[in-house]
């Protein structure tokens, strides 16, 4: 028997119980009649009105996630967050299958990202192209007057990108329309970031430029808040937490700068240039250089906490597990570290460089190589679970998200597989 049903039979048996006890009473007390009626006529609508679209509504949610699957997560910039940790949540696949592709103009430097059902990328062809998570298909393009190798970021309805002709791009996120755009001194590779104003009454955009500048300004307007100068080019992303920006030059030093005014807090000097996005967690940053050192920062007492040292170069940005830090590096692996002391755990042997950025999710690491391969790789063991031969190099970071992942590479295409 429904719910529905059950309901009514209930409030059926209550009402005749109450009348037939009532009635045999009415001449003694004729209030108690009219008492009872009202209140087992009042209880049988509220029962039946609160049930019945309590039921509904799970329905109709239930198929509304069965038509769209994968349509209500996001991953709506580079690393997945503002403190850039690339850890993703949901399980995937030990072996996923192709599920869509898309063919850009030119070769894809830029990592996807995911917000209401659309995947946005750059692509050296000009372009920034907006695509169904569903199937692929093109939504809208954008065209700046270069190549965008940046990363898109989305918030609040718009998207927001660097080019290396210079400028930053805020676009409508649905229909691509240009809402204003911020012109540098240099190109912009780096991906933009976001947070609050100190008031929260404000959304704004972090990103580096080649003109030496970290740039702050309203994602509204895109009027400048304030400016950031060291003495040389900004190549990676800025990772956001606790009122601080921090990102590395190619200055050789890992900067440390107040979001609510722009003002210096801190440096460190690694020793040689950075071209890598930092990843924080609390009062610690963790970055590699191209000296072969990937460090862990005390943002607090401005120090390296620990140092991790090999002959190669880090362009791969970290993914930040509980104990364990996940980094790409040039000498073709993919290098786990412990978290607490910087001691080697594993290293998985690619058969080119790993510029890739890593992304953990579950007990899987996703990274892509300029081998033309996309992996996974247990995060225990660091032994191959997968892996797809695209064929072309990927130097971008992928994006994870339910049970899909999704990758640029430089033959131009996007690939998506669940």
């Amino acid at each position: 028997m429904n719910t529905e049903r059950l309901t009514a039979k209930i409030c059926d048996i209550l009402i005749r119980k109450g009348l037939e006890s009532a009635i045999k009473k009415t001449r003694k007390i004729k209030p108690l009649l009219i008492t009872v009626v009202m209140l087992l006529i009042t209880l049988t609508i509220a029962i039946t009105y609160i049930t019945l679209p309590i039921c509904n509504a799970s329905n109709e949610n239930t198929s509304a996630q069965k038509s769209q699957p994968n349509a209500d997560v996001s991953w709506r910039m580079f690393r997945g967050n503002p403190s850039l940790t690339g850890i993703a949540s949901g399980t995937i696949s030990d072996s996923p299958k192709i599920k869509w592709r898309f063919k850009t103009g030119s070769s894809i430097k830029s990592s996807p990202v995911v917000d209401s059902g659309l995947v946005y990328i750059g692509s050296d062809d000009k372009k920034l192209y907006a695509l169904s998570i569903l199937d692929g298909k093109k939504v809208w393009e954008f065209q700046a007057e270069d190549t965008i190798e940046s990363s898109p970021c989305v918030i609040n309805g718009l998207v927001f990108v660097g080019s290396t002709d210079s400028y930053l791009y805020a676009l409508d996120a649905k229909i691509g329309k240009l809402k204003w755009k911020y012109k540098t001194g240099a190109k912009i590779v780096a991906s933009p970031n976001w947070m609050n104003s100190p008031k929260k009454d404000k959304i704004w955009i972090l990103f580096g430029s080649y003109d030496n500048y970290l740039y702050c300004v309203d994602s509204i307007t895109g009027k400048l808040v304030w400016k950031y100068q060291i003495t040389n080019y900004i190549n990676g992303s800025t990772a956001i937490g606790n009122e601080k920006a921090i990102f590395g030059g190619c200055d050789a030093k890992v900067h440390i700068v107040s979001t609510i005014n722009g003002k210096k807090i801190g440096e460190v000097d690694t020793g040689a240039y950075i071209a890598a996005s930092p990843a924080i967690d609390g009062r610690y940053a963790f970055i590699g250089n191209y000296q072969g050192k990937f460090l862990c920062i005390d943002l607090v007492t401005k120090k390296a906490l620990w140092t991790y040292e090999s002959d190669t170069q880090f362009f791969s940005s970290p993914a930040v597990g509980k104990t364990q830090i996940v980094v790409g590096s040039r000498n073709n692996s993919l290098l786990c570290i412990r978290r607490d002391n910087g001691k080697p755990i594993w290293t998985f042997q690619a058969k080119d460089k790993v510029d890739s950025s890593p992304v953990i999710v579950g007990d899987k690491v996703v990274v892509g190589s300029d081998d033309g391969r996309l992996y996974i790789v247990s995060l225990a063991k660091g032994s191959e679970i997968w892996s797809y031969e695209i064929g072309s190099p990927i130097t971008g970071s992928p994006a994870v998200l339910s049970s899909l992942i999704i990758i640029g590479a430089d033959d131009g295409i996007v690939y998506a597989f669940e």
